[in-house]
């Protein structure tokens, strides 16, 4: 199971400030009217998730204003629409919705353009108004699209011609579509103009080169990638060791993973919950779900508390390994933050528990599944008939 993620996070832009005055009452936000809006949009963001109609995604969406510029929450509820829209093909209502955004949302509509597939409408949304911060939108468009074919063409012609100077995001973001097309050698051409332009390379510059060498396994290179972090004085921190052991993972190289957990632990630097999800991951991956375990138990007694997926990624390893118990107390870590696994993985669990003859603990989960997704109640009948009489 591929653990595996846009980053949807990418472009985060800070919120506009409005400057109120303080000679007019009137001016004053209203912390109330804000608090009763967040919660309008909260189970706006749950229906889009669940919702499959074309057309009333496009209500749900056009209800609830949502504004991808005016909150992660909003950004998050945009994406899972347009991922929906796109995936049923229907474009037409992925342009009325984006094409409808407010101007300064206009990067974040060019990336969802990308996300749907649709890159020449990208295109044409950078063109409404070029810049740097577009052209970067629309290269991270390329990226999230899988046109790194695209690319080159565009960070070799569009900065010129439209008088756009790149910065380091734009050089970022060529580089990471170098490393997940198989060419990252590029690197060193795309370093080379970023040093003659002026622009220093920062942590997700390398991170991006490590990932791409890692995958296309030239181990030489990633000692060459980390030499040149030392000449540009760029630290081998955090960031560096979670791209380094995430990329070992995937290639199911987790002992030498580890070795780079134990080293990082030596000089003090703490690892996050992100380290342990991309150590446990590769440990599930290669089926050593023991050590997958006790790496679970050492974050949690350490308090690291990770997202969702991750919670879902492992209750699902678990499950396929025959570790139902130990997925019963991982899945109810996770639904006491109120994430829910999707149903093939429940599914799974509760018929792994009445197998193990946890047949209240398989029927506790049911029902309290059944009582929170009334409207997906009918999908439990062929397990309830699997509950002994």
């Amino acid at each position: 199971m591929a653990v595996a993620v846009f980053a949807r996070n990418q472009l985060r832009h800070q919120l506009r400030l409005r400057a109120f005055s303080s000679s007019s009452a009137s001016s004053i936000p209203n912390p109330s009217s804000a608090i009763a809006r967040k919660r309008k949009s909260r189970p706006d963001l749950r229906h889009i998730r669940s919702e499959t109609n074309p057309s009333r995604i496009v209500d749900i969406c056009r209800a609830a204003s949502l504004c991808p510029s005016s909150s992660r929450l909003h950004r998050l509820a945009l994406s899972d629409a347009i991922s929906t829209l796109a995936e049923s093909r229907s474009f037409t209502e992925v342009r009325s919705i984006l094409d409808s955004l407010p101007p300064a949302s206009l990067p974040n509509a060019i990336v969802l353009f990308g996300q749907a597939g649709l890159h020449d409408d990208a295109v044409r949304a950078f063109q409404k108004s070029p810049s740097t911060q577009t052209l970067n939108a629309l290269l991270f468009a390329c990226v999230v699209g899988r046109r790194h074919d695209e690319v080159s063409r565009i960070f070799s012609d569009f900065p010129g011609t439209h008088g756009i100077t790149p910065d380091i995001k734009t050089y970022n973001n060529v580089i990471k579509a170098f490393s997940e097309s198989g060419t990252t050698r590029s690197f060193y051409s795309v370093l080379d103009q970023m040093c003659t332009a002026g622009v220093k390379p920062d942590t997700t510059t390398f991170c991006n080169a490590l990932a791409g060498f890692y995958k296309e396994k030239q181990f030489d290179e990633v000692d060459k990638v980390l030499e040149l972090m030392k000449m540009h004085d760029c630290d081998h921190g955090l960031c560096i060791y979670n791209s380094r052991i995430q990329s070992l993972c995937k290639l199911k190289r987790s002992n030498e993973a580890m070795a780079l957990f134990e080293e990082m632990e030596t000089k003090g630097i703490k690892p996050t919950w992100v380290t342990y999800n991309h150590l446990i991951y590769g440990f599930c991956n290669e089926g050593r779900l023991e050590d997958a375990k006790k790496l679970y138990r050492e974050m949690k007694g350490l308090g690291r508390i990770p997202v969702d997926k991750f919670y879902f990624s492992l209750i699902h390893f678990l499950c396929k390994g025959g570790e139902f118990e130990v997925a019963l107390a991982v899945c109810e870590d996770s639904m006491a933050q109120n994430w829910i696994p999707n149903f093939s993985t429940m599914k799974m669990l509760v018929k792994g528990l009445i197998g193990t003859s946890k047949v209240e603990e398989a029927r506790d989960i049911m029902e309290k599944l059944k009582e929170k997704f009334p409207r997906n109640a009918h999908m439990w009948k062929e397990v309830e008939e699997a509950f002994p009489q």
